[in-house]
């Protein structure tokens, strides 16, 4: 029987060093390995003093990976040499069936920010709008029937699905979900708004509710308070 390959994740570390720092990219790979089963050791690189960078990965950021000696720092290459390497029987299948449930709410994150940077209250009503409409195009994805739904139930009008792709987690809810919840922490401090609880977007809800209950997401997630130091220099209030 082959040897279980060495694999080393090297992410963000949170500004006092304690913890995992606020970067979606550095989650994604984490719980695609969490995901995957395989085992593997974490190092939080200190972004201060990041001589680690200079020895393994000289110029680039995290995340990175060492496997079986080889580095890799290219987030999406990462993701399809895992899908590629830990893959069946040993390892599961993590890649999406539909190819829409990988650009599924690939806008949010954009809208996000231009609603959430913005220090003009006269401008707020329009990008609020942009920013919501974005969630709400999520929204109905997830509340649409996919196929193999449709397939078991041909009369089914509503999708009750708990993911993107179906009731497992896949890359999509990897990539998407880490920016979902800086959105979700950012906007409840900057703007008194909880997208998990927005009553026109029941499918958004399932989503996220789901998802927290999943320890390969809400247990590698940043503290909401490294979330709210990353923004603090960025996000605006609108009414101070």
């Amino acid at each position: 029987m082959a040897e279980p390959p060495t694999i080393e994740l090297f992410i963000k570390a949170s500004d006092d060093c304690a913890s995992v720092g606020n970067c979606p990219f550095c989650q994604r790979i984490f719980m695609i390995l969490w995901l995957k089963g395989a085992t593997f050791t974490l190092t939080t690189v200190d972004m201060k003093a990041p001589e680690v960078l200079k020895d393994l990965a000289p110029g680039s950021q995290p995340p990175f990976l060492v496997y079986n000696g080889e580095v890799r720092t290219d987030t999406n290459k990462i993701e399809e040499f895992l899908e590629q390497t830990l893959a069946p029987p040993l390892y599961p299948k993590l890649a999406s069936r539909y190819k829409e449930s990988n650009t599924a709410g690939d806008d949010i994150f954009q809208k996000f920010s231009a609603y959430i940077k913005n220090p003009n209250p006269g401008l707020n009503d329009m990008l609020e709008k942009k920013f919501l409409k974005s969630l709400a195009k999520l929204n109905d994805y997830l509340l649409t029937p996919l196929s193999h739904e449709l397939d078991q139930n041909p009369g089914e009008g509503q999708s009750s699905r708990a993911y993107l792709d179906g009731d497992t987690l896949t890359l999509a809810d990897c990539n998407l979900l880490p920016k979902l919840n800086i959105v979700k922490m950012v906007c409840i401090k900057y703007r008194d708004l909880d997208i998990n609880h927005i009553d026109l977007l029941p499918g958004l809800t399932r989503y996220l509710d789901k998802a927290y209950k999943q320890d390969q997401f809400c247990n590698t997630c940043p503290p909401t308070t490294e979330i709210l130091w990353a923004y603090h220099t960025v996000a605006k209030y609108l009414n101070k």
